[in-house]
């Protein structure tokens, strides 16, 4: 495996997936950020996985295919999440995975990394997603394969000179256009409760 296109949100996980991903598979690793309308500048993102050990990084711009192709189509839809909450996170994973694709395809991949947690609805939408797009190119899921603790992926972090958070806050946040998911993490062994809260 020569080159790896890994999914980047700029977090612990997907900062120290890439070394992890070139030793484990001694691949060139090539960063993807996706900007949904976060709501944060993310060119940033692009130099910090540069220092860490990205071959390549892309930040790429999809905000108008977002509301145009998503968004608005759920609208007409009315699609709401226990009829009360809008499909944020669901609905910007395809299009994640099909930029992903795009850029595997473009950079001449054999594989695509994500930074999804062990348990969890997105590994799945865009384990799909990427499969119904591009059957032939391998996942990977660096936290499913590593079982490591938080406390350890801090220690590999530093071990490699990777600067993480010096205090972490319980909630894990998931912005877009569309909306907001927040996660109380409460542990790594139970799935995440989440609460759901539009930004209109």
């Amino acid at each position: 495996m020569k080159r790896i296109v890994l999914g980047y949100s700029g977090g612990l996980d997907t900062s120290i997936a890439i070394p992890w991903l070139s030793e484990r598979y001694g691949a060139e690793v090539i960063a993807v950020t996706v900007d949904l309308g976060q709501g944060r500048e993310l060119t940033d993102l692009r130099a910090r996985a540069l220092a860490i050990g990205a071959t390549r990084a892309h930040v790429l711009d999809a905000r108008d295919e977002f509301a145009r192709e998503y968004i608005v189509p759920s609208l007409q839809a009315d699609a709401l999440y226990e009829d009360r909450y809008p499909l944020a996170t669901a609905l910007a994973r395809p299009l994640i995975a099909k930029k992903l694709v795009e850029v595997a395809r473009m950079e001449g991949a054999e594989a695509i990394a994500h930074g999804c947690a062990v348990r969890g609805n997105d590994q799945v939408r865009l384990e799909i997603s990427t499969r119904a797009l591009a059957p032939s190119i391998t996942m990977i899921a660096p936290a499913r394969e590593w079982g490591m603790t938080r406390a350890e992926e801090i220690d590999y972090a530093h071990a490699r000179h990777i600067s993480v958070p010096s205090e972490r806050s319980p909630y894990s946040t998931d912005a877009n256009l569309w909306g907001r998911s927040i996660a109380a993490a409460c542990s790594r062994t139970r799935p995440p409760s989440r609460r759901r809260t539009s930004t209109s």
